[in-house]
């Protein structure tokens, strides 16, 4: 017999969903992290009475009810709304873009006039099949929102020229004719009161988890705890890259404590000059405090205000993969990857890293309620 029913190779939110509903079925876990921590990347620590997000910003955000309802038996939800700033140079607009990010750029008041001024502009870029980013993105939205808030922050996220990037990146830019500052369309959106780390620990509890214990490390001893395994890691490394290494994008932060009530006014900014080498800078207090929010900031936090720059970093093994980069030739390894992982009878591969996919929070729980269910039912 084995003391376990399910060894879950990571305290992420994929891994704590399906675990919590593993535990709610009656089953018997271990959840392990080679972290010091459980949330994964969405784990925020409390820095002078302010949540900070450890691993850049997460807002969630979502048109599911099921997840909506599921995610609120464990935390409280402030109403955050996700407003990003970009900054050009000492410009300001509004994300996403809207008539107020044309009003600045063109002076135009009505969506007529904005999207005739769209229309002219892509009309004279005259490129009727764009070979790469840089045209696509001229095509869907002329060149003045392209240049200004598209091409600079594009380069650095990608670590290339626009011109080098392939067309398929950009499939579509979202252009609203109205003055609507939130950047997410989806009917339910805001941040658990006090942090997500505290909503993980809720999804945990009654489980036993071991942090900074890596699955690599004692593979054989903790595969043979369990009946099944969930693993949440790198697809790639579980088959010891056999096929060879999956690719991916990495971030770098850099976060100061400020002794000031407020540095910039908003939780993100995004910087979209090429030039200026973070692509954003979260202020950590605006997602948790504000008169918007209902609550002041009370103590150290009222005095002081936690800031980070984000810089996208090129990915080698060691670092954290954060974004997927699902182009032809990653797509094709991943098959194959997927391939040795349908003849697992004991495994099973969950979140971005385990399905090599760039996923959301809501669509991270759905998937992985939709594991259990299966598992389960």
């Amino acid at each position: 017999m084995k003391q376990y029913d399910y060894l879950i190779v990571g305290a992420g939110l994929f891994g704590a969903t399906f675990a919590e509903r593993a535990k709610n079925s009656g089953k018997k876990v271990l959840v392990i992290d080679k972290r010091p921590h459980i949330a994964g990347n969405i784990y925020t620590k409390n820095v002078k009475g302010i949540p900070v997000h450890e691993y850049g910003a997460h807002i969630f955000h979502t048109g599911l009810k099921n997840v909506w309802d599921y995610v609120n038996r464990f935390a409280e939800f402030n109403r955050y709304t996700n407003s990003p700033v970009a900054r050009y140079k000492d410009e300001l607009y509004n994300l996403p873009f809207n008539m107020n990010t044309f009003n600045k750029l063109w002076g135009v008041v009505t969506p007529q006039q904005a999207y005739a001024k769209i229309e002219e502009e892509k009309a004279a870029c005259g490129i009727t099949e764009p070979k790469n980013l840089e045209e696509q993105a001229i095509s869907l939205i002329g060149k003045t929102i392209y240049e200004k808030l598209v091409k600079g922050y594009t380069e650095k996220q990608w670590g290339k020229r626009a011109t080098e990037l392939p067309s398929f990146i950009i499939r579509r830019l979202p252009v609203r004719f109205i003055y609507d500052n939130n950047y997410f369309n989806d009917r339910y959106q805001g941040i658990p009161v006090g942090g997500y780390t505290a909503m993980v620990e809720k999804m945990l509890e009654g489980i036993e988890v071991r942090l900074n214990c890596d699955y690599f490390d004692h593979q054989e001893e903790l595969s043979n705890l369990a009946e099944k395994i969930l693993f949440t890691g790198p697809i790639d490394r579980f088959y010891d890259y056999c096929f060879g290494e999956l690719e991916y994008r990495s971030l770098r932060f850099e976060t100061e404590v400020m002794e000031c009530e407020n540095y910039q006014g908003n939780a993100v900014v995004n910087y979209t000059e090429y030039e200026i080498p973070y692509t954003r800078i979260i202020e950590h207090k605006h997602f948790e405090f504000g008169t918007a929010l209902g609550n002041e900031p009370q103590g150290e936090a009222a005095a002081f205000t936690v800031v980070t720059k984000e810089y996208p970093d090129q990915w080698v093994q060691g670092k954290e993969p954060y974004y997927t980069i699902n182009d032809e030739r990653n797509t094709a390894l991943y098959e194959k990857y997927q391939q040795l992982a349908e003849k697992e009878g004991k495994v099973l591969f969950g979140g971005r890293l385990g399905q090599y996919r760039y996923y959301d929070m809501d669509k991270v729980i759905l998937a992985a309620l939709e594991m259990a269910e299966k598992e389960f039912n």
